[in-house]
């Protein structure tokens, strides 16, 4: 792709050579003249000025280094993933089915579709036009899959679920599993049947081995444009809003509800039937408490989950025990020797 071709897709200002090609993306140090790379400000302007990049996406006030091609943008980062989208787009799969797979005579494929060695499509499945299974994976009866998705290895649908368009799910993913539940009665734990359904938006991203359960009763939703990362686990009846964005090994018991563009880091664990407020932010470990409140557009951290300098200061008073520790023995020994005279 040739630098003005890469200005025009960006809307943005190109300055020097427009005929330069330009075949992929690469960090600062790393990129020679056939790469595209980025600097947005962080850090010393002399990375930029040292980089071999064929072409820089800049800030307007930082300057170029002689014989670069650069693009001036607001923002290069967003600037640079839109860019590498164009530059290095997904392959789709070989069109048709492989002979290793097994296709029920009633699924529908739509046009274009892809389904690798080893899938198993079960009866009454639909899967949309320029989808992409990739290989070994299972779609249970009635599963639903929309447009220009892609499946990867060993992904599991169980019957029924529901993917909007242009899902993405990454190997080992399975979706749609019996929610953790259990009744206990004459001493020992009676499983309580999980009859919902699994609904998951269009442009949602389920990461590696992540796992996504049914509902009990009704359905968990998977709102649009959701990002779950890599061992992440949804439970039963959870609603997350659109546009969530849940880092790696983070876990949602039954009931809770995310709601939209609420970002998350890992490990965070959230009780039974806890509510995230719309933009809130949990930090990585934070523990918000069952069947609790999490007000909106706040960041909150710790466990259990308080706002971020609440338990800051909490953190600041903790690391002052000690010393107070010691301040308590020398007045203790003070008191012991006034009370001997």
């Amino acid at each position: 792709m040739k630098t003005a071709q890469i200005a025009g897709l960006l809307g943005a200002r190109l300055e020097g050579d427009a005929d330069r090609e330009i075949v992929g993306g690469a960090a600062l140090g790393a990129a020679d003249e056939t790469h595209l790379a980025f600097f947005d400000g962080r850090g010393e302007p002399t990375t930029a000025l040292a980089s071999k990049a064929g072409c820089l996406l800049l800030p307007p006030d930082i300057p170029a280094p002689d014989g670069a091609a650069v693009i001036r943008v607001t923002k290069p980062r967003h600037a640079f993933a839109r860019a590498l989208r164009a530059l290095h787009p997904p392959e789709p799969g070989p069109p048709g089915v492989h002979p290793s797979a097994t296709v029920a005579a009633t699924a529908r494929l739509g046009a274009g579709v892809s389904i690798g060695p080893q899938c198993v499509i079960e009866d009454d499945v639909a899967i949309g036009a320029g989808t992409t299974l990739v290989a070994g994976v299972w779609v249970g009866r009635g599963a639903r899959i929309g447009e220009a998705c892609k499946l990867f290895h060993g992904v599991s649908l169980y019957p029924g679920v529901r993917i909007g368009d242009r899902a993405i799910v990454h190997a080992g993913a399975r979706l749609g599993s019996d929610g953790f539940g259990f009744v206990f009665e004459n001493g020992r734990h009676e499983k309580f049947p999980q009859i919902g359904g699994l609904r998951i938006g269009d442009d949602a991203e389920i990461g590696a081995n992540a796992t996504v359960d049914r509902g009990a009763l009704g359905d968990t939703v998977i709102g649009n444009g959701v990002k779950l990362d890599n061992l992440v686990h949804v439970g039963h009846n959870c609603r997350l809003g659109d546009h969530v964005v849940i880092a790696a090994q983070t876990g949602f018991s039954g009931g809770v509800v995310v709601e939209d563009y609420v970002v998350m880091g890992g490990q965070v664990g959230v009780g039974e039937g806890a509510r995230i407020g719309k933009a809130a932010q949990v930090g990585g470990q934070a523990g918000p408490l069952p069947n609790h409140t999490l007000e909106g557009g706040k960041a909150y951290w710790g466990t259990p989950a308080r706002p971020y300098r609440e338990h800051m200061k909490k953190l600041a008073l903790v690391e002052r025990l000690p010393k107070l520790a010691a301040e308590v023995e020398k007045m203790r020994a003070r008191l012991k020797e006034l009370e001997d005279k």
